[in-house]
Order: C-alpha cells, then structure tokens, then sequence
C-alpha cells in the first residue's frame, strides 16, 4: 500500500472526535503511546508543508508545497474545523455542506472570529462553472441613525462603536449557511450542525494561541458581560485546557431542530434581544425576524488571461483587488522581483489610489448608487494608474484629501473549501474585532459583533482600522456597511485555479493581491504565496507598513530616497487560508501555519 493510500484510509476513518480524544486520553499509557506514533506520523504526512526540488533543471531551488490532495482539500482557520469538513465530504457531502459545517464549527474552535454572532461573504463557483456570490453582511438595527455615535457637538464619542452592545449589527452568518444549503446542499442540514453541537457540548482542547487570546481580553470578558462566561477563570488558560460551551450547544440544537428560526425566532432570538436592550443596544426581534442574506452577481475580471471572481459591493474587496491587478498588468513586476524598491513601489502607488477610491465611492448597493462599470473598466484605471511616476512617490494629498491617523489590526477569519466534484467555496466571515464587541450572549453563549464600526461614524473621520468613508458609508437603518473581505477564485482555462482570502482588516484587499502575484508573476507554490512577507499600504496613514524580514535595508533605503515612509509592522499582516488546482489535477491546500494554528487537510 502507497504512503499516500495509507493516509487517506487514516483520514477517512478520523474524525475530529479521535482528535479530540487524543489530548484527553485516559487509557492505557502503553496503547496511548502507541496510538498516538501511528497518528502523528500520519498527520505529519497529510498536513504539514512538504519540500521537493525545483521541477526546473538550471536551479536547485526547493520548493515547499502545502498538503497535496487528489479529491478534496479544506483550508481553514483550525485543525478541527478543517477535519469537520473533510469528514463532511467523506461521508459524500459536497464543498457547500462542507462550507456550512465548518462554519459552525468555527464559532466553538476559532471564537475570536468563527461566528454564528457576525456575518461575511461567500464565493461561489460549480464544477459546471456557474458562479454566485451570497452577502450575509449584518445590517444596522431599524432604529440605528445617522449620528448614532456622535456626541452633542458633532464629534465621534470614542469606543461607543467598538465596544458594547450598540456597537452590534443584525446578524448574519446563520441565515447565510442555511441560503447557502437550500441552493446548493446535499446533506441533512442536521448532520452539517451536529458536529459543532458537539464540540460545543464535549469542550475544545485550546491551543497556546487560543489560550493566550482568551487571557489578553479577560478584562473586557468582564467589563462587557455580568454573567459567568465560559470563557472565565480565575487560573491563566493554558495550552491543553478544555472549554465547554454548554449554553452554545444549546443554541445551536436549536438551529439543528427549528432551522433559521432557531436563531432569528424563539428562545434565542428572545435572549439576544434582552441581553442587548439591557445594555443599552437596539436590536428588536423584528430586525432579527427579517434579516434576509442576499444573492450578489459576483465582480469579475482578468490578470494576464485569468478569470478573477470576487465579492461585490458592500465588499469593496473584489473591485479593489481587481483594479488592482489591472494596475499591476502595466507594470513588470516580474522581471523586477518579489518585494523588490520597483515592485514595492509600483504596488504601493496603485494601492493608495485604490484606497482613495474606495474611500470616495463605495458603499452599500442597496442604498447609494456604487459607480461599478467606472472602477472596473480598463479605461478609468489605465488613466488613474499612468499617473504613476517610477521615480518619486506621488503625494498622498495629490490623490485625494484626507487625514487618517492610526491603523489597528482585525481578526476575521476565511476558509476555502474544493470537494471531488469541482465544485469551490470561499468564504470570509467576521465578528470584526477580536470577539466582536466583547459581549457573549447571557443564556445562549455566542460572541456577537461589532461591526457598527465599519460604518463612517462621521464622513472623513476614520474606524477602529484607520479606513476613512465617506456619505455613501454613512449610518442607516437595515444598511449594510462596507466591508473589506475578499472571498476570490480564480479561474484558469475555465476551471477553478486559486481560492483565496485571510483576515486583516484593510490590509485583507492587498494581501489576496500579492498572493496572486506570487504565484502568477513570482512563481511561487501556493504555500510558498502565503507563507511569503506582506507588505501593506492604504492612502491613508501615508506610509508603507510591512512584516519583519519583508524587505531588505537595500529595499527599505530605495522606498525611502523615491519618498516613502516605511513602518515595520509589530505583528503579522493576514493569516490565509488558499487552494491552488495544479495542472495535472492535485490540489494544494495552503494555510498560513506560520501566523497562526491554520492547517490543511485533503484526500
């Protein structure tokens, strides 16, 4: 038997309950041992970065590839999320029951941006080639007004739409599962829920990450909730502890047995309206009742013959990424070099200027007349992007006026998701902050959101993430605000190619667009895209931010003499969750294990 035969018959016979039992166990020291050398010398196998030597001749170059699958490949945020759904697909579900599975498995394993409290976006491609994109964006409560965060003067009171229960939209995420699962499911939604019900009820062994999260916002657990969360303990967490999420499985039976009215109805529907009013919030049963996900027509475009497919408006993510790449055609990218002063510069001048736009256009469809055909025809950006000088760096007030101060991190999380048939998901999903607001729902034990803040607060006056809008952001009841997210497949000689996305906040839109150009122009794996140094700039603050080691003190000196202020970033810019479809058919999956606990698995 293959190696390759060996590991897919381990997979197909592990669930993430075995993985589970595994930091648990109670058995036997000898059969424990030797259960867990099968088990990790398998694992590493099937879920670690692999290095082989470059297929090109006049190089010794190794290269480093994700976890190589034949089937199926699921990329996403935690190890037994990713597990759920590839158990999903081995029971014969499809990359859409997958999807919703991984979805709710999320909010018990990765809480601080798995949701069932939040929304997001998901892309969509079949195997046939139809493509669709479904926005469960959360919307501002009915009673939500323009000036909701301003004091009587006019000016925005600081934290009020960060933290707290009226920095809440309307959810969205499980609306958006179950539209996901009427159009496209195959699987019971019963059996898609069941295995977060689980994890929720059985508990969830931390990871150092995990633990470390849970005690660097344990005072603001406190401030927000009066109740004794889960999540709450007088000892620090530790790596290996277990947390059970009693009140959560309870709600999520709730969805398993009454559908999205589980959710938006009843009982639980009952608890986030108290919690919420009790503290000053204005989320009403009826907001809850109607909230309705919608079906978008995906943006699309091209980078040197692909076929981009990204999230429309109220993501700004996929016109930016593709006016973007349309920049990008015009400049030589490739005969310069990764992170190289020419790359870095041509990237960062038609990144400010597409930050510019979005700053000046962009803003919930439903509500403003977004001018779509403008952003996304050749003709306006090959104008906005020959304004580019190669030899100085163009002044910030030159492109648009605008002052913007400071730039904060974000955690949202994405997944990609590819099953036997062809068919592709990828799907970024958010609380916004770490744990949305800080409040978890008293009785029903789920973090909600704090995405009020992706509102303009007050037009040309940046969020929590240095990003400045404008009227066409501004606040409005059942508006949906802007966001950055930017779920992307990419197609190649019309079948699926790249699934790309990652957490960051507003530098999500230019880390995906760097990941393209590692693999089209730099020729990286897909591992090797997203394990690379990022880089980020934005307009606004006016300076290029990177991560440690993304560029040389040659690179950095070269930024600085063509007019660049450049800031090492402290921390990590994104944490990717992608798939690449190789020619001859195998699929890696590439997750960013260097940033985070993210892990690919396949068969």
């Amino acid at each position: 038997m293959t190696g390759n035969k060996i590991i897919q018959n381990f997979m197909l016979s592990t669930s993430f309950d075995n993985l589970q039992s595994i930091v648990s166990w109670k058995k036997n020291p000898i059969e424990m041992k030797t259960y867990l050398s099968v088990v990790l010398s398998l694992l590493v196998l099937g879920c670690q970065p692999t290095i082989q030597k470059s297929s090109n001749p006049s190089t010794d170059q190794e290269k480093v590839y994700g976890v190589m699958g034949d089937s199926a490949m699921v990329a996403s945020a935690h190890p037994i999320a990713s597990q759920i759904g590839l158990d999903i697909m081995m029971k014969g579900g499809n990359a859409f029951d997958a999807a919703v599975a991984v979805q709710f498995a999320l909010t018990i394993a990765y809480p601080r941006a798995g949701n069932i409290g939040g929304g997001g976006f998901a892309v969509i491609r079949e195997a046939n080639g139809n493509i669709a994109s479904l926005d469960f964006r959360e919307k501002a409560p009915s009673l939500a007004t323009r000036d909701l965060y301003l004091d009587e003067n006019g000016d925005v009171i600081d934290g009020l739409s960060i933290e707290g229960r009226l920095a809440c939209g309307v959810p969205g995420s499980v609306d958006g599962m179950f539209k996901i699962h009427e159009k496209y499911g195959s699987l019971p939604i019963e059996e898609l829920i069941q295995p977060a019900i689980d994890l929720a009820d059985n508990g969830i062994v931390l990871t150092a990450q995990e633990a470390s999260s849970f005690e660097r916002f344990k005072e603001q657990f406190k401030k927000n909730n009066t109740w004794d969360l889960p999540v709450l303990k007088e000892e620090p967490w530790q790596e290996g502890d277990t947390v059970y999420y009693k009140e959560l499985a309870v709600t999520l039976s709730l969805i398993r047995d009454l559908g999205r009215e589980g959710f938006y109805g009843g009982v639980v529907a009952d608890q986030i309206v108290k919690d919420v009013r009790g503290g000053g919030g204005i989320i009403s049963l009826d907001d809850l009742a109607n909230y309705q996900s919608k079906w978008r027509e995906p943006v699309t475009g091209s980078y040197k013959g692909l076929r981009v497919i990204s999230m429309p408006p109220p993501s700004s993510g996929g016109i930016a990424l593709i006016q973007m790449l349309q920049g990008a055609e015009m400049f030589d990218l490739p005969e310069w070099g990764h992170n190289a002063t020419k790359t870095t510069h041509a990237m960062t001048e038609i990144e400010r200027r597409v930050y510019a736009d979005r700053a000046t256009y962009l803003g919930d469809p439903d509500f403003v007349e977004v001018p779509q055909t403008m952003l996304l025809s050749n003709d306006y950006n090959k104008d906005r992007f020959n304004a580019i000088s190669m030899n100085e760096k163009t002044p910030s007030t030159e492109i648009k006026e605008g002052l913007v101060e400071v730039i904060e991190s974000v955690e949202t999380t994405h997944f990609s998701i590819v099953d036997p048939m062809g068919n592709a998901i990828a799907i970024t999903t958010t609380l916004n902050s770490f744990y949305g607001n800080k409040v978890m729902v008293k009785g029903a034990g789920f973090w909600l959101n704090n995405e009020m803040d992706d509102f303009s607060a007050k037009p040309g006056v940046p969020n929590q993430f240095g990003l400045v809008g404008n009227e066409m952001n501004s606040i409005a009841p059942e508006k949906r605000m802007l966001s950055s997210m930017t779920p992307t497949i990419v197609e190649k000689d019309n079948r699926a190619y790249m699934l790309l996305g990652t957490p960051g906040g507003s530098t999500i839109m230019t880390s995906v667009f760097q990941a393209i150009l590692n693999v089209v122009d730099h020729g990286m794996t897909m591992q090797e895209a997203v394990n690379a140094k990022r880089a980020h700039h934005q307009w606004l603050p006016d300076n290029i931010i990177h991560e440690e080691g993304a560029f040389t003190p040659e690179v950095i000196s070269g930024l600085e003499e063509l007019g660049h202020e450049v800031e090492l970033r402290e921390g990590i810019i994104g944490r990717m969750d992608c798939i690449l479809i190789h020619p001859d058919g195998k699929i890696e999956g590439a997750s960013d294990y260097n940033r985070g606990d993210n892990e690919s698995k396949g068969f």
